[in-house]
């Protein structure tokens, strides 16, 4: 499927988007209630965001879903996340099978609840075979975790640690580098999200509460990519050779 917004160039288009959903919390005391239900609200966010990379032909959406450091939070919020994931991987799964969309996930896993771990292995075994889009969670992930483990992956190894091993041996080994991450509230940081990964990409800052995001912003977002020049070092006339 291609989208049919007409400002949006179907020829350039991130093959590869992160996001940062940040801004749940906020968005529930704004409605006066707590902070769990923003997170229940976020729902609907993901499936349109994911819906919307779908239609665009994304190759791979990853979502920065609970980083290591949210272990830090109240334990009836961190518990409430851990029930919500669960619930919310059964009930997207069909839709995750009809889109043909193939599920994983990068982190920490075996820190996770044993209930949300099992749910987690279910339902990627279930879509693996899916060819489509690739959506990515990123569950008690850090990206400092993610570089000590690959440099400790690759002395055990070889001993040769060289930037094609560090790719090879991060989470993401396989995925393209994100070549547009969005993070939403405002905020205006990577907080220790994909270190390695990001170091081209193009961030963009979304004023607008994650349970708020929507396919339009997604649009504004991939729209603020297409006109952006992209030089990895060299010079604008380099690039337009």
């Amino acid at each position: 499927m291609v989208s049919s917004h007409p400002h949006i160039d179907s020829d350039n288009i991130p093959s590869h988007i992160a996001v940062i959903m940040d801004g749940n919390g906020r968005w529930a005391q704004r409605q006066g209630i707590k902070r769990i239900f923003g997170h229940q609200n976020a729902i609907e966010a993901v499936r349109d965001v994911t819906e919307g990379c779908a239609e665009l032909n994304v190759k791979y959406l990853s979502l920065f879903a609970f980083s290591t450091e949210n272990w830090n939070r109240p334990k009836l919020e961190v518990d409430g996340l851990m029930t919500l994931l669960v619930k919310t991987i059964k009930d997207e799964l069909s839709t995750l099978q009809e889109n043909n969309i193939r599920l994983k996930a990068i982190g920490q896993l075996d820190n996770l609840p044993l209930g949300t771990q099992k749910s987690l292995d279910q339902a990627i075994e279930r879509t693996r075979i899916n060819n489509g889009m690739e959506l990515v969670l990123a569950l008690d992930y850090s990206g400092k975790w993610d570089l000590l483990q690959a440099v400790n992956q690759i002395k055990e190894t070889s001993g040769t640690i060289s930037a094609s091993s560090i790719d090879a041996a991060l989470s993401t080994a396989g995925m393209p580098d994100p070549e547009l991450l969005i993070r939403t509230s405002g905020e205006m940081r990577i907080s220790n999200f994909m270190l390695w990964q990001l170091a081209y990409t193009e961030l963009y800052f979304s004023e607008v509460l994650w349970p708020d995001f929507r396919k339009k912003d997604l649009h504004e977002a991939i729209l603020s990519y297409q006109q952006r020049e992209r030089r990895f070092g060299k010079t604008s006339e380099q690039v337009s050779i």
